[in-house]
């Protein structure tokens, strides 16, 4: 009998720019390295919610979603610079320029990361010197740091990535997932929320450990297929491929962040849907697309998920648009009661190139009366002579 043929193992690597805005800005401007440094929007305001920092201004315990007062408090030396998406999306064009001069395999998961696959490049055999030129690549010819994971699939690469910052690499094999992740609290699990934390608590699986044992029946109950996905991940089970397109396919773009304090601040909420909106429209411009809903989401204290959302006349993209629709929709729609997490969701996306004025029924009116007048004027003139009538204009 003829021997099968074992599947060829897999080499991921996930791709994790370092405080990549902050980062951007000290390579632009090298004055500002080993500063400690923050991109905030509305750096003025003391309420202007810091976007991202640099690792000099987290060690004085300076953190994203903070406001800029509260970061000046912890950091009186704290230099702020408002943010620069042209910057970083050239920055960004740039990294994955180069991850592509490796293989055509790489998946981009938001403007700062990728996931790449290595396999057929060398992987198998040299994944560490691959990984080591791609990192030095990146910093001598950019100026940018990263670090990068390597797993035999995308969630232990994911995993393995956020072990070490700045500049790490780090290897996490399907072998050590036992010593190395199944002492870990649940929460330290990528792709496992506050939210999910406390049903599995409920289930009494507190750790990676208890989660990887768990009851299939039980979690499929509580959590739907996503806990079984999750079960097999604590597993080191991953099935995904590296898939190039996955981004051009993306459905809606959207961006959530759990606020440090249950907030009942309108102006507070406000900044942090400023922040949101900046990182929707970044990764909008990134990938080239607007869409036509607007979606909030709203988390309370007691943990409490609400949504609204609204469809708009024209798609959009732009960081304005996305804040000014989301600010209505929150306003109309908040009861005052305390907040712990804040979402916006642009869906229903298209590429840029295609969005196109559609006329709404107050619009249509407007382009019909122009079209009506424009008539009457043109059928006077050529009756009583040309320019004897012409529109008038407000003043």
């Amino acid at each position: 009998m003829l021997k099968q043929k074992r599947p060829k193992a897999s080499v991921i690597l996930h791709v994790d720019m370092n405080s990549f805005f902050a980062s951007v800005e000290q390579a632009y401007d090298p004055s500002l390295k080993n500063l400690p440094l923050a991109v905030a929007g509305n750096p003025k305001h003391r309420r202007g919610i810091i976007v991202t920092c640099s690792y000099e201004a987290r060690a004085y315990g300076v953190y994203t979603t903070m406001t800029v007062g509260e970061a000046r408090r912890l950091c009186p030396d704290l230099v702020i610079i408002p943010p620069d998406r042209k910057k970083y999306v050239a920055a960004s064009a740039a990294v994955f320029t180069i991850l592509q001069s490796y293989t055509d395999l790489v998946e981009p998961v938001s403007i700062d990361e990728a996931y790449i696959d290595i396999t057929d490049i060398g992987g198998l055999t040299n994944a560490v010197g691959i990984t080591k030129n791609i990192q030095q690549q990146i910093l001598k010819e950019l100026d940018l740091p990263c670090s990068i994971g390597i797993g035999p699939n995308k969630f232990l690469a994911k995993t393995a990535s956020d072990m070490k910052k700045p500049m790490g690499i780090t290897i996490l094999r399907k072998r050590q997932i036992e010593q190395a992740l199944w002492p870990l609290p649940v929460i330290e699990m990528h792709g496992i929320g506050k939210s999910t934390e406390k049903k599995l608590a409920q289930l009494k699986i507190h750790t990676i450990g208890d989660l990887a044992k768990a009851n299939d029946l039980q979690l499929k109950t509580a959590i739907g297929l996503n806990g079984i996905r999750l079960k097999e991940r604590a597993n080191g089970i991953d099935p995904r491929p590296v898939d190039p397109e996955a981004a051009k396919e993306r459905k809606s773009v959207g961006s959530s962040t759990t606020l440090a304090i249950d907030e009942t601040d309108l102006e507070a909420c406000l900044k942090t849907f400023e922040w949101l909106a900046n990182k929707i429209a970044v990764r909008l411009d990134k990938e080239q697309l607007a869409g036509t809903v607007v979606m909030i989401q709203i988390r309370s204290s007691d943990w409490r998920n609400h949504t609204r959302s609204k469809t708009v006349v024209n798609p959009i993209y732009k960081e304005q648009d996305i804040y000014q629709e989301a600010k209505q929709l929150f306003t109309q729609h908040w009861d005052r009661e305390p907040v712990r997490l804040l979402g916006v969701t642009i869906s229903n996306v298209i590429p840029v190139q295609e969005v196109y004025e559609q006329l709404s029924i107050y619009n249509f009116e407007k382009h019909a009366s122009d079209n009506e007048m424009e008539g009457l004027v043109s059928t006077l003139n050529k009756k009583f002579g040309t320019d004897t009538i012409q529109r008038g204009t407000k003043k």
